[in-house]
Order: structure tokens, then C-alpha cells, then sequence
């Protein structure tokens, strides 16, 4: 008798949805969300932003004194935004895509601190259970210069507390580097996908590893489990936080400034495109919920996983969210893309941000190690595997012919040469240089 996946049969779900087929030959595609545009279930608001941007400012001096990398933005976990337009012609001759309008690179591959998009919530969520826990000891009031968190009496009170995360690396690094340098007891549980490096480096900023042989869902599992049995313990989770996802969600003002600064229009005439690597689905609901209050009906973000590790657009699919796994599908979760390596999403994250995603898309591994070794030789940035996925976003919207009709139906056909095609780079920033010159290897051959 064939499995069921939410009450149907593999058979069925293939029947009523063909991008099933494409999906389970592991093939790129690219599915448009016919729940785009619908109300949303109100589970973040922009209040909640607005709170996350004023406690970031709080601790800015803190950041600014700890981590002398944040001073020159005055304590700010910030990346700067690049033209491409090297990278966008190499593309159009090389690769067949060209691409009308402007291509640009947000670098969070260069965010201080953990080098990766997981700077933002990671690090944010821990900051909010620090102030918390130090206010309720009245150790601390908000109108406090929260530079004295950096004291030895602060790291003697918050190491009678711990923190503790599922990790595939980039976040398990976030939380791991913060956490401990404000004296948690931090312990990062680790699948394993996630690289050696990035293990060796937690355990040099004195957090705690341990590891599991097996994937992302049994790492959080057990972290969770875990973490349940301790009192004192703070578990982030990244299937489940709000905390994480508004912290996220700060990206939207910012990149709102920085495009105000370098004279970039966003409104009806001029769209913005912007293509974010997914694993989870927090981190890029985050944003995207930040971008939608920047920008409204502008900006269109798609989703872009590995094609052996598409979860979220099969919990957005079929309607399941942390349900359904890819393995259900037929899928091994296996990919060089270790930050996007998660058989289940966030049901969190797609209830709170599905409805304002355009669509999702996937890409084969390779293309990442391609587009990783392109953009290096263009424009001498380096980024990991992962975070490479956004830059297989122009060729699937302009190539396509599912692109072409989200195009036509949002009628942008004619609005494409002043648009902004934005590719995040989700991180890379502390890779090793032996490391980065394996993926060029890789790419190269």
C-alpha cells in the first residue's frame, strides 16, 4: 500500500500537483504560491520590528565594545549591498541570462561577528534573553548604557544561565560566538551536514559541541529534549522562534536606507527581485516579512533550496509545513549547501511569512559551486556554497516560462528594465581560505 503524506498517496499528490514529479527527479523548478497576497495569520507585526530595531540600538554599545569589528557602524550587525555588474554581464555571455535592469548582492556573508545571515536573529534572540534576565534581576534598566553588560559581574550572572541551539553551522556559530562571550553556558547540537570548521571554531570560542551522526531534525530534536530537562536553559529554536524571524525582519529598514543612500527606487515602475537561500525557512521568512513592510507590493521574494532538500516548498505545497519531510518525497536531504540541509520547514515561518512569498525554487549543486566560482571571478567575492543559491534566481524568473507568467500576471513584463534583482548572500564571511579554494577547486573542474 503506497505511504500517505497528508491523507494522500505519493500517486495523488503527483496528480494534483505535477511539480511534484520534477521535484522527486530532483530537477530544478520553479513553483509560483498561489497563496501569495492572502491575509496573514497576524503572528508577527511591525510593532514587533520596531521593538527588535530599538533593543538592537540598546546593545549597539555593548556590541561596539566587545566586538570591535561592529565599532565602525557604531555597534550595528550590518552588511553592505554591492553592485554586480560584472557578475550580471559574465552571466548574460556566459550563461545564457540576461538580465534587464540591475543585479546587486546583499552581503551577509560580511555581517560582524559570525559572517552569515543568522548574525541577524541568532545573535538577536540571545541578546533579548540576556536583557531579560538581567532586567528581572534588576541588574539592568533599558535607559542603561548596556556597555556594562561587557563587565566580569554581567559573565558571572549570565553563566549561572545557559543557551543552547540545533544547529546545521551557521546558526549553531551566531549562538555559540555570542553566547558565550557574554558568559552563557552555550552547548550547540550539531547534524551532520554541518562542517568541521565550523565546529573547531565554537569549540575555540569555548561553547560546548556535540554531535550527531545523523540530520538537522534529530540535532534540534534532541537539543530541544534536551534543554526541556534544564530550568536555567534557554533553547533557540529555530522551528519555532518568533524571536528569531523578527530579528530577521530587521533587514527590511535597513536595506531600505542603504538603497535611499545609493539613489535605488523601489515603487511600481521600479520592482525589486530578491532571492534568498532557504533551509528552514526562518531566516528568510524574517527578511522577507522586513522587506514586505520596507517595500509592499514592490518587492517579490522567492525561496531558493537545494533540489535534494526542497522543505519548504513542499510545506508550502502541499499545505503540511513542518509535516512533511522531503524524504517523504523520495529525497535524501544531501547537499554540499550544508546551512540549507533541513528535511522539514519551520511551521512557524510558513504561517508566518508564506503568505508573502512569490514562489519557490530549486537548484543543483553544482550550479551552486558555478555561480560561487563566477561571482569570485568577477567581482573577487568569496561566499559558501549555500549562500550562492539566490544567483539561480534571475535565470528561473527571466527564463522560464513559469517565470514569465508570474511576470505577465503581476504585469512587470514591461517594468523589467528598471528593476533590481537582489541575490542574498547568506554567509561564507569566516570560511576558511582552505576551504574556499576547495569550492573553487570544485567549480573548476
Amino acid at each position: 500500500m503506497d505511504k500517505c503524506i497528508g491523507g494522500k498517496t505519493l500517486a495523488e499528490w503527483e496528480h494534483a500537483e505535477p511539480t511534484v514529479i520534477k521535484i522527486r527527479d530532483k530537477n530544478e523548478v520553479l513553483w509560483l504560491n498561489p497563496h501569495y497576497g492572502e491575509r496573514d495569520a497576524r503572528m508577527v507585526t511591525s510593532s514587533d520590528v520596531t521593538d527588535a530595531e530599538a533593543r538592537l540600538r540598546r546593545f549597539a554599545p555593548y556590541l561596539a565594545s566587545v566586538f570591535p569589528e561592529t565599532g565602525q557602524a557604531g555597534g550595528l550587525i550590518e552588511s553592505p549591498i554591492y553592485s554586480t555588474a560584472e557578475l550580471q554581464a559574465y552571466l548574460g555571455e556566459e550563461a545564457g541570462t540576461r538580465i534587464p535592469g540591475r543585479l546587486m548582492m546583499k552581503a551577509d556573508s560580511e555581517l560582524p561577528i559570525s559572517g552569515s545571515i543568522k548574525a541577524r536573529g541568532g545573535i538577536y534572540e540571545v541578546l533579548k534573553t540576556a536583557e531579560q534576565l538581567a532586567i528581572d534581576a534588576n541588574l539592568l534598566k533599558e535607559s542603561d548604557d548596556y556597555a556594562i553588560l561587557a563587565n566580569d559581574s554581567f559573565k558571572q550572572f549570565f553563566s549561572r544561565y545557559s543557551i543552547a541551539v540545533g544547529s546545521t553551522g551557521n546558526l549553531g556559530l551566531s549562538i555559540g560566538i555570542i553566547g558565550a562571550t557574554l558568559g552563557f553556558q552555550t552547548t550547540v547540537h550539531m547534524s551532520a551536514d554541518a562542517s568541521a570548521w565550523k565546529k573547531a571554531l565554537l569549540r575555540e570560542k569555548g561553547a560546548f559541541v556535540k554531535e550527531y551522526a545523523a540530520d538537522y531534525s534529530v540535532a534540534i530534536t534532541e537539543g530541544r529534549k534536551q534543554a526541556a530537562l534544564d530550568p536555567y536553559c534557554h533553547f533557540v529554536d529555530d522551528e519555532n522562534s518568533k524571536d528569531l524571524l523578527v530579528g530577521y525582519a530587521t533587514a527590511g529598514n535597513r536595506l531600505k536606507k542603504q538603497f535611499q543612500k545609493e539613489g535605488i527606487s523601489v515603487d511600481a515602475d521600479h520592482p525589486l527581485f530578491v532571492y534568498l537561500p532557504c533551509g528552514v525557512g526562518g531566516g528568510p521568512a524574517g527578511v522577507t516579512f522586513g522587506l514586505k513592510q520596507a517595500f509592499g507590493m514592490h518587492v517579490h521574494a522567492f525561496f531558493v533550496e537545494p533540489t535534494h532538500a526542497p522543505c519548504f516548498l513542499l510545506g508550502l505545497l502541499t499545505g503540511l509545513d513542518d509535516q512533511v519531510s522531503v524524504r517523504d518525497f523520495g529525497l535524501d536531504n544531501h547537499t554540499a549547501a550544508d546551512g540549507l540541509a533541513v528535511p522539514r520547514p519551520s511551521a512557524f515561518a510558513g504561517k508566518a511569512a508564506g503568505h508573502l512569498i512569490s514562489g519557490c525554487l530549486t537548484v543543483d549543486d553544482d550550479r551552486l559551486f558555478y555561480y560561487l566560482k563566477a561571482l569570485k571571478d568577477t567581482e573577487n567575492h568569496w561566499i559558501e556554497p549555500s549562500a550562492a543559491a539566490g544567483l539561480a534566481g534571475p535565470h528561473m524568473l527571466l527564463e522560464s516560462k513559469t517565470g514569465k507568467n508570474y511576470l505577465e500576471n503581476h504585469h512587470l513584463t514591461d517594468k523589467m528594465a528598471n528593476a533590481t534583482h537582489l541575490f542574498w548572500a547568506t554567509g561564507g564571511g569566516m570560511v576558511p581560505q582552505k576551504n574556499r579554494e576547495a569550492y573553487y577547486a570544485r567549480a573548476s573542474r
